[in-house]
């Protein structure tokens, strides 16, 4: 390859690993020993999906599959490929075993989710048989989007975002290699600059070795040999954040973000409640979230919380971004550092269970509108009297020792003597 030819090459494509010994991160699934690592070196290939978010080495495994077993490889990628042409795909993969002496061709799928029914019905007959190792690779959760008869003909393999210390090594091979990497610029750099990158990166090789391959070749062209945290600074864009509003990335993040909440960790809450927002994450969305996090897990513990959730809500809408990061920031810290009770949401599921468990109660009479034998409470001077309000008594709040709720408590024991009882005992 010409140099000319060489800087026309990504850097990512340029450093794909030739040998499982150059192939960084995933030691859970490719650590010498394990399973998967055992059964590539003795030459053997399970039909499989390599699941993970992108740039962090699913299709450099899938060629490292197929080269350190001495297998032939037939790639399509499903975004664009018609049933044609996948049909020709295992058509000749499945000849490559019949003249290979037996051995079984890989045919990879790439983004194999794209493909629809009828597609991944069509790989049915041939991965049932034999004729073919099919590999495919996704972003999206195979368990939701491959057909479960397809599904249970293959291993699933989750492929996690690379780890920082991976990418180091990954960044430090690039920066040095002279055949394909950055080596024949004859640069040196910082190692602040490369823990940078890696940590800006996202656990994303491919933006990892994108960063650092703009960044060198700026310094470079600029005339200078070294490469500076200034240089950096000055260059590169702000970090790679993962985050796909349909995606697992999604779920993940607003499930921390509310779990913070839940454990009453005002720092987490606002870190992760960041993330949401400078990924772009729907306001609204968020709000959403936050009211129902004030009613579950915050609760009668503090009822002013759903009061605050509610106005944050209206207000963000009002205001948009980026004054709305303010608005949700401050209604997250309070609900994080509110008291917590779930009294309210046990209390409505134990109802809810009795409602559809038959407990079908008729409504007493003197609850049925323009009833005279009702007793308006507020013709008592306490507002309250003795009067049925279910014809056979039920207990579904019990209130939390958290919060205002002892006081509620103590209040209702006053009136109901089930809530006498439960304090007496």
């Amino acid at each position: 390859m010409t140099d000319a030819a060489l800087w026309e090459t990504p850097l990512a494509e340029r450093m794909r690993p030739r040998s499982l010994a150059e192939y960084r991160g995933h030691s859970s699934i490719l650590a010498p020993g394990m399973p998967l690592r055992r059964l590539l070196e003795s030459g053997s290939v399970p039909s499989c999906i390599l699941y993970g978010p992108p740039g962090v080495g699913k299709t450099a495994l899938v060629r490292l599959m197929a080269s350190v077993t001495d297998r032939q490889l037939f790639e399509i990628n499903a975004v664009s490929a018609k049933v044609s042409e996948l049909r020709a795909l295992v058509a000749q993969a499945a000849e490559a075993k019949r003249f290979g002496g037996g051995r079984s061709a890989i045919a990879f799928v790439d983004e194999i989710y794209h493909f629809n029914t009828s597609q991944q019905d069509a790989l049915l007959p041939v991965v049932e048989k034999g004729d073919i190792i099919l590999v495919g690779t996704t972003t999206e959760n195979p368990y939701l989007e491959i057909n479960k008869t397809l599904l249970s003909r293959l291993l699933v393999f989750k492929v996690e975002p690379l780890e920082k210390n991976d990418l180091i090594d990954i960044l430090h091979s690039a920066l040095t290699d002279r055949e394909r990497g950055l080596g024949s610029l004859g640069l040196s750099c910082d190692d602040a600059v490369i823990e940078a990158i890696a940590s800006q990166a996202g656990g994303d090789g491919r933006q990892a070795l994108t960063r650092l391959e703009f960044l060198a070749r700026t310094v470079s062209l600029s005339g200078h040999s070294a490469i500076t945290m200034d240089d950096a600074r000055e260059a590169l864009p702000q970090a790679a954040i993962r985050h796909d509003r349909g995606g697992d990335d999604h779920y993940a993040v607003i499930s921390a973000f509310i779990k913070s909440i839940r454990g009453s960790d005002p720092d987490a809450a606002v870190y992760w409640l960041a993330r949401l927002l400078e990924s772009g994450e729907d306001v609204r969305f968020v709000a959403r979230r936050m009211l129902i996090s004030a009613a579950e897990d915050v609760g009668l513990a503090d009822p002013q919380a759903l009061c605050v959730a509610s106005s944050a809500a209206y207000a963000a809408d009002m205001t948009g971004l980026p004054e709305a990061r303010l608005i949700l920031a401050e209604a997250a810290i309070y609900l994080a550092a509110a008291p917590k009770s779930d009294s309210t949401t046990a209390a409505y599921c134990r109802a809810e269970n009795a409602v559809q468990s038959g407990d079908l109660q008729s409504v007493p009479p003197h609850l049925i509108n323009g009833s005279p034998d009702y007793i308006y409470p507020h013709d008592d001077p306490r507002h309250w009297v003795a009067q049925k309000y279910l014809n056979e008594p039920r207990r579904f709040y019990s209130p939390a020792s958290t919060g205002i709720e002892p006081a509620l408590r103590a209040r209702l024991a006053r009136f109901w003597r089930r809530f006498r009882d439960d304090a007496n005992s």
